[in-house]
């Protein structure tokens, strides 16, 4: 779908021909019944009983054994009748890519090993042919012939098309021209702990040599290069220059992943992509003390390797949250951190944001007196407390005939604010409340503004108590897309995590997929990820979005209660 959506050739691999239960033919049946007369089998597996003993190339019509993983030709084995239809199957997918090859294939005459190689590589470039290889990644099986293909067959970046660019503020094409300006687009980062910063490019136009200065168009700032590289595998070979349509890596840049570097005269940028949003989270806890101060600085350069993750210092429950896209993708985020970086942290399960507030109107006093040997403390106050639609506690007074004096209103307002940072249920902040002072008494001598913050304290300690004070749950807007086969059995588990469902709908521009939308509280989703990627096998996405509070059941009261006792008391 994604390679459909950028407009790109199709090429199928099977892999994982060396287990028993491997059958390469079944999944060649079932490619062309998903995508039609496309599918067009280039290297086909030769089966000795349950086993592969070679792979037959259809466009040379060789046959490759491998031996400690080195490919070497053997004589051609019978085949019978399974390899006429194969052939059959990619002379059809070459005959749609011309009229010429169409009627010769309609006159019955076989094409040539170059009319083949033509008309595949023709195909794949119009996304008309989707070429079928095999071969087992493991035991490094049918991966020359996979490479041979796609470097003699598969569409070069010149003949791809021109790639759009942003110039100024009109977008234009940029010809994959060696002659052209030179213009490279960084696609990956990594920091490497010997290298530094390896930033991985693409030149898309004209020569970038080891001792170009380049503009990076996204921040305006001047890049000196020093060092060009090849990467072929863990290998690092430094060259002079790249060409366009080369991919290699700069070390020691400060570019970023995708932005765009030019040379002088040139003013192009590439569009960024849209990133998937994160759907899972964790809290971020090191094994060890005194580590804390490590975690910022590698989950920095971390999140230079990767922009799916994101990290956040969460100022409600004080914990470090980190997101991606899956518990699998976070297991590798903590693996670098450990193996790269030497921070060896734990993840635990994030703590959700609940919230307090008050169903009813109450009025209370608060007095606090303290005699000592010098001046005194005295502070009083009669407060309402009220539920209203604010998130932030609102203050009025409304004191008449200087019962409280004007100068000690700011330091009742204080206390207030500081108390409904924690309720009396569980300890979280209070939301949809209002205080308005009323009343009180004070003592000219004895009265202070320390007085009337504990004055306040008391009243609020009182006045919540009494005002039936409840939980609140954050709710979060969902929306998930499955195949439609699935519908049936995700409706099921939102109405187990307590969601409400508010309708469905096909799924814009994925064929065979429906989108369901439903409001669930934030407790219920925390691995929904896990969840949607095992019942749709991978199909599956979805977004979630905070949407409001609401009342916490009072059946799950107790427990959220219980858990937050703990958590405030460490």
């Amino acid at each position: 779908q994604i390679a459909k959506k950028s407009k790109k050739p199709i090429a199928f691999f099977v892999s994982k021909l060396e287990s028993e239960s491997a059958d390469f033919y079944k999944v060649h049946e079932q490619l062309k019944a998903e995508f039609g007369p496309t599918v067009c089998p280039i290297v086909v597996p030769h089966l000795n009983g349950d086993k592969v003993d070679c792979y037959i190339n259809l466009i040379q019509m060789k046959a490759y054994a491998y031996t400690d993983r080195q490919a070497h030709e053997i004589p051609m084995p019978e085949l019978g009748h399974r390899i006429d239809g194969l052939i059959n199957a990619m002379s059809e997918a070459v005959a749609e890519t011309d009229e010429e090859f169409f009627e010769k294939y309609f006159a019955g005459e076989p094409f040539t090993q170059e009319e083949l190689i033509k008309g595949v590589h023709k195909g794949i470039d119009e996304g008309i042919i989707s070429p079928v290889m095999c071969g087992s990644a493991v035991e490094i099986e049918g991966i020359t012939a996979l490479l041979d293909i796609m470097m003699n067959i598969f569409p070069n970046p010149s003949e791809v098309g021109a790639k759009e660019v942003i110039s100024g503020d009109d977008i234009t094409e940029l010809k994959c021209d060696e002659n052209g300006p030179a213009v490279a687009y960084v696609f990956k980062t990594v920091v490497d702990p010997f290298v530094g910063k390896l930033s991985f490019i693409k030149v898309l136009s004209g020569k970038i040599t080891s001792d170009a200065t380049l503009t990076n168009t996204t921040t305006g700032e001047q890049e000196k290069l020093s060092k060009l590289l090849c990467i072929r595998g863990k290998k690092q070979e430094e060259v002079k220059e790249l060409v366009a349509g080369d991919i290699g890596a700069i070390a020691k840049i400060s570019a970023n992943t995708f932005d765009t570097l030019c040379a002088k005269g040139a003013n192009y940028s590439v569009p960024k992509p849209e990133l998937p949003l994160t759907c899972y989270s964790m809290a971020v806890k090191t094994k060890a003390k005194g580590d804390e101060g490590k975690i910022s600085n590698a989950v920095a350069r971390l999140l230079e390797e990767d922009l799916t993750l994101s990290y956040v210092n969460d100022v409600q429950t004080h914990q470090q949250i980190l997101s991606g896209l899956g518990e699998q993708h976070l297991d590798v985020a903590i693996t670098k951190l450990k193996n790269k970086f030497g921070v060896d942290v734990l993840l635990e399960k994030p703590i959700v944001a609940y919230r307090e507030t008050i169903r009813k109107k109450v009025k209370v006093e608060g007095k606090h007196k303290k005699q000592t040997g010098g001046h005194g403390q005295f502070g009083h106050v009669w407060i309402e407390f009220e539920p209203c639609d604010s998130e932030d506690l609102v203050f009025e007074e409304s004191v008449f005939g200087g019962a409280v004096p004007r100068s000690f209103f700011p330091a009742v307002e204080k206390g207030l604010r500081e108390c409904a940072v924690k309720g009396v249920l569980a300890g979280y902040p209070v939301v949809g409340l209002k205080a308005t002072l009323v009343d009180g008494s004070y003592h000219p001598v004895d009265s202070s503004e320390m007085s009337f913050k504990m004055a306040a304290s008391i009243a609020y300690r009182e006045g919540l108590s009494s005002a039936n004070p409840i939980l609140l749950e954050p709710i979060g807007n969902l929306k998930v897309s499955v195949p439609d086969e699935n519908t049936g059995d995700m409706m099921g588990e939102l109405n187990k995590l307590r969601g409400r469902v508010l309708g469905m709908n096909p799924t814009e521009n994925e064929q065979g997929m429906t989108t369901i939308e439903a409001e669930v509280p934030m407790s219920e989703i925390h691995d929904f990820a896990t969840l949607v990627r095992q019942m749709t096998k991978g199909s599956g996405s979805f977004t979630v979005a905070f949407e409001r509070y609401e009342p916490l059941p009072q059946h799950l009261e107790a427990e959220v209660i219980a858990k937050a006792k703990e958590l405030f008391a460490e």
